[in-house]
């Protein structure tokens, strides 16, 4: 009888066991993919391109053109601006020569991440 009850109460930590890890499992699953699902911010989400399109509508559009199309013989041609952040957000920032005046003091961070992802996504290859 001992031998018996014996079993049953090592069946009984096994199964124990054996349901605890596929908990601990799914718990390590889901922290994983709320991690993935966290957006990265160097890729803007569409979100943020619909943003900066608006801003760019508003603020940049009487220079750069209509859904930034435009000659790019007065004003640059955004769609072939260099894939450089760094210089893009100076350029918004403080202007460029006597052409592009600073927008630093009206855009924010924010707006001008924005306006990015929206110039980053229309970049021509």
């Amino acid at each position: 009888m001992e031998g018996r009850y014996g079993w049953a109460a090592a069946f009984a930590a096994l199964a124990i066991g054996m349901m605890a890890m596929p908990a601990a499992q799914r718990a390590t699953a889901q922290q994983a993919a709320s991690e993935q699902a966290k957006p990265d911010p160097a890729t803007p989400d569409q979100g943020m391109i619909d943003k900066g399109k608006a801003v760019f509508a508003e603020h940049c559009s009487h220079c750069h053109g209509f859904n930034m199309v435009n000659a790019g013989t007065i004003t640059p041609d955004l769609r072939k601006f260099p894939d450089d952040k760094p210089r893009f957000v100076t350029t918004v920032k403080q202007g460029k020569n006597n052409r592009m005046p600073p927008w630093g003091d009206l855009l924010s961070d924010d707006d001008i991440a924005n306006l990015w992802a929206y110039v980053s996504s229309r970049r021509s290859q």
